[in-house]
């Protein structure tokens, strides 16, 4: 058996713990609430129809944590642009050939199952960060779809703001089948998501789990130390940077 040192890093932020757990919440309830609008069961009952208000309850609690949802989102935006490097947009985004080489490997280890191969990464990987990309653009194509179908039944100023969604997508029937496309992608990334998270934390175990419930990650010594001096280096290639381009306008200047 290897022997590993271990430096305990604190990696996902408050907010973005934060913004993982409210997301998941309203993920389950707007998919279970979503599915009985989309197809509402036939309850048989003797009593007065206006007694029974069940799929009234059930509309209102998806059109709540609809708000929620945008406004987790809008928030887990901002936190890419003011939080820590693991939180970064540029985790998300690829922007060198570095970050497709690094994709290949972790899909050799998750996909094709190279017992031989490992990965060592701090916060997100390559492909878990290129997925999450995609499903913030999914995100937003349901938050834009689902406030364009509620637009038509609001007088509220916020839900009226996508009332151009609807002739954008074709209509009400084809921004609905979009919208319920989106939520079995939801489904299916769900499944994926706690299956892979469970598979590196068992395969790994760096206390994957119970990171994006503490914040603190496992890190062996060697990734981490590799991690800092490519910190080092990318800041001092933007200082560099920022000193070019001051100096070029300086020069731009005096011309």
């Amino acid at each position: 058996m290897a022997t590993q040192n271990l430096r305990r890093v604190f990696v996902w932020q408050l907010p973005v713990r934060f913004y993982h757990w409210v997301n998941a919440l309203c993920i389950v309830v707007l998919c279970v609430t979503g599915y009985i609008i989309a197809r509402p069961p036939a309850f048989q009952q003797g009593s007065e129809a206006s007694f029974a208000y069940w799929f009234g309850i059930n509309r209102f609690l998806h059109f709540a944590f609809s708000y929620i949802f945008l406004f987790n989102f809008i928030i887990r935006l901002y936190w890419g642009f003011v939080g820590n490097r693991y939180a970064d947009w540029k985790n998300f985004i690829p922007t060198n050939r570095k970050f497709f080489e690094e994709m290949w490997e972790v899909i050799k280890i998750d996909i094709l199952l190279q017992k031989d191969k490992e990965h060592l990464s701090i916060g997100h990987n390559a492909l878990a960060g290129f997925v999450y990309f995609f499903v913030f653009i999914a995100f937003a194509i349901q938050c834009l779809t689902g406030f364009g179908l509620y637009a038509a039944m609001s007088d509220w100023w916020l839900p009226n703001l996508f009332s151009w969604v609807p002739g954008l997508f074709g209509g009400d029937f084809d921004l609905r089948q979009i919208h319920h496309a989106t939520m079995w992608f939801f489904i299916i990334f769900s499944i994926i998501h706690v299956y892979l998270v469970f598979y590196h934390d068992y395969v790994e175990g760096r206390g994957e789990t119970s990171s994006i419930i503490g914040g603190w990650k496992f890190i062996e010594e060697e990734a981490f130390i590799r991690e800092m001096e490519e910190e080092k280096k990318e800041e001092q290639e933007e200082l560099e940077d920022l000193k070019r381009k001051a100096l070029e306008k300086k020069q731009k200047a005096k011309a």
